[in-house]
């Protein structure tokens, strides 16, 4: 498997001197939209080159807004979800940072990532099968190892202020979903595999890629969880997408369980999960809702956010949230326009307490509103994070 590990260089000495001193950290995730199709015409597959011309030039206010979000909210560590996959850096996420998160926006600061990650995913990945049995094998699209119309759309990047381990990432993009034990079938209606047998052995669990990145801060290792299941929804009376989306889910909760993760293996053959001992930050979106809300098979991500090792102290909030469906309790706590909680910052029990955390998503009499008041003006999704203090366990 190609995969491409860029990391920027420390800004004189003082990056060394924070991840040195750190005590605290701001962790966070946001599903930015920012893949190449979202800014072209409806209809028009199109590619990754789009979005690189994009982030060359430094002027979309899409692009500005999710910028200015980012640097309102000034987190230590981000994962950005929907961001295309770019091979050279220099077109994709540099330039992102170049020029739009080191460009002051909207009236606030410029910040800086000095060392990123990224790597290949599923989605666009051509497929030789007809995996939504519709009669042809195009390749692109729902025949594709994950949703996509090019090899990277939906992809995944890091940024951090911290060093990352480079050595001691793993990647689980190629883990075969048959190799799951109890994984959760898919049928026909007459009861019989959805899949063929050729498909089957071949079909990667993940919709684009599952991630294991440690960060070095303060001379501690904090493990990003990070990934994107596929939403739960485009599919038919088969639930294909709803149930990988459950199983996508739940390879974490094996994976946090030493005694049910020796089955695992990462993309260079290693096996097994994350011991008990271990910080972390599971985050992402998730497309799946605890609360019941949306198409998701919730089994999964209600027994993730329960899970032993997960602090469940806190859960980010937003006014925004609550005023978009205010005939809902838990509506604060949602963190899409369209009504659910999807995307989530959940740190490890062990090694961290939460200190405060959010979801951005302002109020209609805020100043700020603007930033998300369209789905064009940024995102459907909102930005959510954590400030953790590290223990010095």
């Amino acid at each position: 498997m190609l995969k491409h590990l860029y990391f920027g260089l420390l800004l004189l000495t003082s990056g060394v001197s924070m991840a040195d001193k750190a005590t605290e950290i701001k962790v966070a995730t946001f599903n930015v939209s920012m893949e190449s199709s979202n800014y072209l015409a409806r209809g028009e597959a199109g590619d990754n080159t789009v979005l690189a011309k994009i982030l060359t030039r430094g002027d979309n206010p899409q692009v500005k807004n999710i910028a200015a979000i980012i640097q309102r909210v000034r987190p230590d560590v981000l994962l950005l979800n929907e961001f295309d996959y770019i091979a050279k850096p220099e077109s994709g996420i540099k330039a992102f940072i170049k020029n739009y998160l080191n460009q002051p926006q909207h009236g606030s600061e410029a910040i800086d990532y000095p060392y990123f990650y990224y790597a290949t995913v599923n989605t666009g990945q051509p497929s030789p099968f007809d995996l939504d049995n519709d009669g042809e094998a195009t390749g692109v699209g729902a025949d594709a190892w994950g949703y996509g119309f090019y090899p990277g759309q939906y992809g995944m990047v890091i940024l951090s202020r911290y060093p990352i381990d480079n050595a001691k990432v793993r990647t689980f993009q190629h883990f075969k979903w048959r190799d799951m034990p109890d994984f959760m079938p898919t049928t026909k209606q007459d009861g019989s595999p959805w899949y063929s047998a050729e498909a089957w052995q071949q079909m990667p669990l993940s919709s684009k890629s599952h991630w294991d990145v440690p960060l070095i801060i303060n001379g501690k290792t904090v493990h990003l969880l990070a990934s994107h299941p596929t939403p739960p929804v485009f599919d038919g009376p088969e639930n294909r997408n709803g149930i990988r989306n459950h199983d996508e889910i739940r390879f974490w909760l094996d994976y946090l369980s030493p005694a049910t993760a020796s089955y695992i293996y990462d993309d260079n053959g290693n096996k097994g999960g994350l011991a008990d001992d271990r910080r972390f930050v599971l985050l992402g979106d998730l497309n799946a809702s605890a609360d019941g809300d949306g198409d998701a098979i919730n089994s999964a991500i209600k027994a993730l956010v329960s899970h032993r090792r997960i602090n469940q102290n806190f859960t980010p909030a937003s006014k925004g949230a609550a005023e978009n469906t205010p005939d809902l309790t838990h509506a604060r706590y949602h963190t899409a326009s369209w009504r659910m909680r999807a995307d989530y910052v959940l740190a490890s029990d062990f090694g961290f307490s939460i200190k405060d955390g959010g979801v951005f998503w302002p109020a209609k009499d805020e100043a700020d509103y603007p930033l998300v008041g369209t789905r064009g003006a940024s995102s459907d999704h909102r930005l959510v994070w954590l400030k953790l203090e590290i223990s010095a366990e």
